[in-house]
């Protein structure tokens, strides 16, 4: 998905202009006392005889940007057309042009999704492939994301590994982004989900050895968005967080659930709605069991607290898992 869009640009424009949506300056961008500068360019701003720019120049965190919010509040005061009151600032990193920053960028419009180098490397006008996947693993380094590569489950060689990314904080990626009433917005909260329990697995799972990944059926576009691969076997996790959670027969948990290879332990649909549970109606070799989404992380959360457990202990985990209700 590229990041330079005409949609992207609207959001970002959105976010820095909320007087659009409603006439009115947000009361946290003002501040009440009135400086000297402020006055004097108003002054300079208002003058019904001249049409000149007003700059400020100063140094950092010395109050530039207060005093035009203070400008917007009273230009909105005075009857100006709030659409005629653009603020922009060139920090946000869609309008610069540091590389690592872009990358970063990209990751966050594209948060949980399978992401492709050359992709990134073609938006960022030719940087490097080397330079975007040496980008790409100091984000994971700083902590700032997650990396989730494809697990072999269907027998069949993974041809082109492509990974799949989390930001691994939501209120970083939502910064960013400046998204507001995420609450009420059923793809980024589905996103967002998505990564906890990702997160959750992950960290849950990390003295073992196992591999917290993702499958992609070769050939088509059927996906499991989560699996973990240990010694005693594989667990599939579907998160389906919204109203209706149904899944159909040719999904591929549901396939993968069916086969006799895989080594398939546990397969879990992650629910929204609180009474969004038990098995599914399917007909597999491995029940796939329905489990609220707050349920799952509070019972991974819990079996956390217990001690640091062995192998041996993992089917007894999904054994819980299962019994959920």
């Amino acid at each position: 998905m590229p990041i330079v869009t005409q949609e992207n640009i609207l959001k970002l424009l959105y976010s820095y202009n909320p007087w659009w949506r409603d006439g009115v300056l947000p009361k946290e961008y003002s501040r009440p006392t009135k400086r000297f500068a402020f006055n004097e360019a108003s002054k300079v701003l208002l003058h019904p005889d001249l049409n000149r720019f007003v700059v400020l120049s100063g140094a950092r965190r010395v109050g530039k940007t207060t005093l035009l919010y203070q400008l917007i509040e009273k230009l909105l005061s005075q009857g100006t057309a709030p659409q005629n009151i653009l603020y922009v600032s060139f920090d946000h990193p869609l309008l610069k042009f540091c590389s690592l920053e872009k990358v970063f960028l990209f990751l966050c419009f594209n948060s949980s999704s399978i992401i492709s180098i050359s992709a990134i490397s073609k938006e960022l006008d030719g940087t490097p492939a080397a330079t975007v996947s040496n980008y790409i693993q100091f984000l994971e380094r700083a902590n700032l994301i997650y990396i989730s590569n494809p697990v072999n489950i269907d027998g069949k060689k993974i041809l082109k590994i492509r990974p799949k990314i989390y930001i691994a904080d939501a209120a970083i990626r939502n910064a960013v982004l400046m998204l507001d009433n995420v609450l009420a917005d059923p793809e980024e909260m589905g996103i967002m989900v998505e990564t906890s329990v990702y997160k959750h697995l992950a960290a849950f799972y990390y003295r073992e050895h196992t591999t917290v990944g993702y499958f992609r059926k070769s050939g088509s576009d059927k996906e499991i968005d989560i699996v973990v691969e240990f010694p005693a076997g594989k667990i599939l996790a579907e998160v389906k967080y919204r109203e209706n959670s149904e899944i159909k027969s040719s999904d591929a948990i549901v396939e993968m659930a069916c086969s006799d290879t895989g080594g398939i332990v546990s397969a879990l649909v992650i629910t929204k709605r609180p009474d969004d549970y038990g098995l599914t109606s399917h007909s597999t070799k491995v029940p796939i069991m329905r489990v609220p989404a707050h349920a799952f992380l509070y019972l991974l959360g819990m079996l956390k607290k217990q001690a640091t457990k062995s192998s041996s202990g993992l089917l007894s985990d999904i054994a819980c898992i299962r019994q959920v209700r």
